[in-house]
C-alpha cells in the first residue's frame, strides 16, 4: 500500500511544474512547445519513478541520436570528437530529479554502499587530479577536460542509479529483458546494412559510423546472453536465447571489427574454460571452432587476414617477416608516441584529453593518468571481478546466476577489446556494462530481502 501511495510533496511539485509548463507553452512556438512537453514528460517519469526512467535509458543507449558539438585537437595522433546524445540529457534530468528527491525526502540515501564504490571514487579522483594538473601546465583545455571528466562520471552514474533503485529480482529480469530486446533491434539494423557493402554500425552515428563500438557492444551482450543461456533450464527460453546469439553473431561479423573479433574469440575461450565439466558445451564450442572458418563470409576472412597479409604501402611495422597493415601500424605508432612521452609525467600522466588519441584503453589510461590511474583502474576491475564472482557462486536463482556469469564473461571480453579500442570510456559500451554491473552488485541484498521473514504488527 505504501509503495503505491503518492506522497503529498510529489503532487505539489508536479502541480507547480505543470503550471509553469502551461504558462510557458502560451509563449512558445509549436516546435519549441513540443520539445518542452517531451522534456517535461521525461522529468515527470524521472521524478516519480527512477526505475521507470531506467527503461527509458536502456531504450536510448544505442537508439538515440548523437550530435557532434566540436572536435578537440591536442598532442598525439588524430583528434577527439565531443558529442552530445539524448541519453546524456536523459541522465542529467534523472540525476537532477534524483538529487531533488533526496533533498526533499531525507530518508532516501543518495548513494548505497557497494564493494566497488571506493575503487570508483579513487579512479575518478585521480582522473580529476591529473586533469587539474594538466590544465595548470597548459596541456589540457579546461572546458574540454571538464566535459570529458563529466562523461566519465556519467558511466558510473548508471551504476549508482541501478544500485539505489532496483529493489526486486523481478526488476532485474525486466531490465535485462529490455536490454536484450534493444540489442535484437540493433542487430537487425546492423544486418540490414550488409547489402550496402559498408561496415555495420549503430543507428545515429553519422556517415562514417563506429563499427568498433558496435562490435564491442555486441560482444558484451553476447556474453550476457551466453551466461543466462548456460543456467536457465526452460527449453523455449533457451531456444529464443540461442536465436538471439545467432542474430548477434551475424551483426558482429558485419562490423568487420578486428578488436571485436578478438574479444569474441576470448569470450569463446572463457566459456570453454568455465564449462570444462560440461561435455555438451565443450563439444559445441569445438564444433564452432571447426565450422566458423568455413562459414564466415569472405569479407570477414579478408578483414582478419589483411592484418598480417594486407597490402603494403611502405613504412609498415614488421613482426619477423610479416608486415602489419597500415591501420595496425598507425595504432601501434600512436601507442609508441604516448609511451615515449609518458616518461615525462609518469605518476599522474598528462590529464584527461592531454592526448588527442591513443586507440587502446591501457595506453590511454597510462598517458592521461599515469601509473596512479592505471593502478586505480586495475584495482577497480579486480574488485568488480571478485565481487561478481562471489555473487555468482552464492546466487541460486538461475537467471540471476546466469547474469552474474555473463558479466564475468563480458568483463574478460571487454578487457580483450580494450587492446584495440578505448572500450571503458565508450558510452555505447559502458552504459550497458555498468547497468549489468549494478544489477549483479545488488543481488546479495535482493536475495537477503527476499528470504528474510516479514514481520507485521498485530493490532491489539
Amino acid at each position: 500500500m505504501h509503495a503505491a501511495m503518492v506522497k503529498p510533496q510529489d503532487a505539489v511539485i508536479v502541480s507547480v511544474l505543470a503550471a509553469v509548463l502551461a504558462l510557458g507553452l502560451t509563449l512558445a512556438t509549436p516546435t519549441i512547445g513540443l520539445q518542452v512537453v517531451v522534456g517535461f514528460l521525461i522529468v515527470l517519469v524521472a521524478f516519480t519513478s527512477v526505475p521507470a526512467s531506467l527503461f527509458l535509458l536502456i531504450g536510448s543507449m544505442l537508439l538515440s541520436p548523437e550530435i557532434a558539438v566540436g572536435r578537440v585537437d591536442g598532442r598525439g595522433v588524430g583528434a577527439r570528437e565531443l558529442s552530445l546524445r539524448v541519453d546524456d540529457i536523459l541522465l542529467a534530468i534523472i540525476g537532477f530529479s534524483w538529487l531533488v528527491k533526496t533533498i526533499i525526502y531525507r530518508d532516501l540515501a543518495l548513494i548505497r554502499e557497494t564493494p566497488i564504490n571506493r575503487p570508483i571514487v579513487y579512479y575518478m579522483l585521480i582522473c580529476v587530479l591529473a586533469t587539474l594538473v594538466g590544465i595548470i601546465a597548459g596541456r589540457v583545455r579546461p572546458l574540454t577536460g571538464f566535459f570529458f571528466i563529466l562523461k566519465y562520471f556519467e558511466y558510473f552514474f548508471v551504476f549508482f542509479m541501478v544500485v539505489n533503485h532496483v529493489s526486486t529480482k523481478q526488476q532485474v529480469v525486466r531490465l535485462v529483458t529490455a536490454l536484450l530486446a534493444v540489442c535484437f533491434v540493433i542487430s537487425v539494423y546492423a544486418i540490414a546494412q550488409i547489402p550496402s557493402g559498408q561496415r555495420a554500425s549503430a543507428p545515429f552515428e553519422g556517415e562514417s559510423g563506429e563499427p568498433n563500438t558496435l562490435g564491442g557492444y555486441l560482444v558484451f551482450i553476447m556474453a550476457i546472453v551466453t551466461g543466462i543461456f548456460l543456467h536457465l533450464k526452460s527449453g523455449p527460453i533457451r531456444v529464443v536465447l540461442a536465436l538471439l546469439l545467432g542474430v548477434i553473431s551475424l551483426a558482429l561479423m558485419a562490423t568487420l571489427s578486428r578488436s571485436s573479433y578478438l574479444a569474441a574469440g576470448v569470450l569463446m575461450l572463457a566459456v570453454a574454460a568455465t564449462q570444462w565439466r560440461r561435455p555438451g558445451v565443450l563439444a559445441l564450442m569445438l564444433l564452432l571452432v571447426i565450422v566458423l572458418p568455413f562459414a564466415m563470409p569472405a569479407n570477414v576472412k579478408d578483414r582478419v587476414n589483411e592484418t598480417f597479409f594486407g597490402r603494403q604501402y611502405g613504412g609498415e611495422i614488421k613482426v619477423g617477416r610479416v608486415g602489419l597493415d597500415l591501420s595496425t601500424t598507425e595504432r601501434l605508432r600512436s601507442w609508441q608516441y604516448v609511451l615515449k612521452d609518458w616518461v615525462h609525467s609518469p605518476l599522474i600522466g598528462r590529464g584527461v584529453t592531454g592526448y588527442a588519441w591513443a586507440d587502446a584503453q591501457y595506453v590511454k589510461i597510462l598517458g592521461e593518468t599515469g601509473l596512479a590511474g592505471l593502478v586505480a583502474f586495475i584495482f577497480l576491475i579486480v574488485r568488480l571481478w571478485r565481487r561478481a564472482r562471489e555473487n555468482f557462486l552464492a546466487e541460486q536463482d538461475p537467471f540471476c546466476k546466469g547474469l552474474a556469469q555473463g558479466l564475468l564473461l563480458g568483463l574478460v571480453a571487454m578487457l580483450a577489446h580494450g587492446i584495440g579500442a578505448n572500450t571503458f570510456i565508450i558510452i555505447r559500451i559502458m552504459e550497458p556494462f555498468w547497468l549489468c554491473a549494478g544489477l549483479v552488485m545488488v543481488l546479495p541484498r535482493l536475495t537477503s530481502e527476499q528470504t528474510s521473514p516479514v514481520t507485521q504488527r498485530v493490532p491489539i
